[in-house]
């Protein structure tokens, strides 16, 4: 399935701010003492090592954002696969302009596309299998929806948006709450009938003790494949199951072959490489 495409008004605002802080009190004094105004320039996005992509509707914004008179053209999707020397995008119009916009545009460029990538990865490494991969709200502030959009350009699913996306009952709740029982009852009593619950879990015992209490997902947080594997049996089907904790594209199939519905990781959105993507004249 073609991957939707972001609307306009949830990007620009983002890259507004990012060109007003690059911009400062005084615009691009290197570009506009250097270029001559009336210089036209023809720049090309090229991918300089293989990944996937993301964030293209975020660097013509950047280019729009500076110059609506820059034309910009794609040659690829989100969501495509690069290879190093692919063009990406072609940009042309006045030079000082595309230079004022470049840095923005490939650090949201960069940024998303290593998120894709990374993503992408696990993704391939667990095809075998049901499971799918998803990220968590260990994301840059502000930039939320853009790294969760990277995350589905890269083959994977989204976690919560925010807190109020659904109850996610984790360790200090419970231990706070006093038990796993305690703190679904009093969730499931305050929250309206759409809204779903899952509850962390760190052992077989409190794996029980949810089951009773019949949550929609479980979060099987930092065991063993063995236990993991225990776990989605004793689960049979009656939630959604969760693993977390060291997920990597080498872990993966392992932990993905156990059986559970879900694996989550933070890094890719906190923590993934950037894409070494650069910005070439023609």
């Amino acid at each position: 399935m073609q991957l939707p495409p972001l609307p306009a008004v949830m990007i620009e605002p983002a890259i507004r701010a990012a060109l007003l802080e690059d911009l400062g009190r005084a615009g691009d004094i290197t570009s506009d003492s250097v270029i001559d105004v009336h210089t036209q320039a023809e720049v090309a996005l090229i991918a300089r090592e293989p990944g996937t992509l993301a964030g293209l509707d975020f660097a013509r914004s950047a280019f729009a954002l500076i110059e609506p008179r820059i034309r910009f053209v794609a040659h690829c999707e989100d969501a495509g696969r690069l290879t190093p020397g692919q063009r990406i995008a072609s940009v042309s119009g006045p030079a000082r302009a595309i230079l004022t916009a470049e840095r923005v545009a490939l650090n949201f460029l960069g940024h998303l596309s290593g998120i894709a990538t990374a993503t992408a990865g696990i993704a391939d490494s667990i095809v075998h299998t049901r499971a799918k991969i998803c990220c968590t709200r260990k994301t840059t502030p502000g930039l939320r929806f853009a790294e969760k959009y990277a995350v589905r350009a890269g083959g994977g699913a989204n976690h919560r948006f925010g807190l109020d996306d659904a109850v996610l009952i984790k360790d200090n709740h419970i231990a706070i709450a006093g038990s796993i029982t305690t703190a679904i009852t009093r969730a499931r009593a305050a929250i309206g009938h759409l809204v779903k619950i899952e509850v962390e879990v760190d052992t077989l015992a409190q794996l029980e003790e949810a089951l009773s209490l019949h949550p929609d997902a479980i979060l099987l947080d930092n065991m063993a494949p063995p236990m993991l594997r225990e776990a989605v049996a004793r689960i049979g089907g009656r939630a959604i199951s969760e693993a977390s904790g060291r997920i990597t594209a080498q872990t993966a199939p392992e932990i993905a072959e156990t059986g559970v519905d879900l694996l989550s990781a933070g890094w890719l959105t906190h923590s993934a490489r950037v894409l070494d993507i650069g910005l070439d004249f023609t």
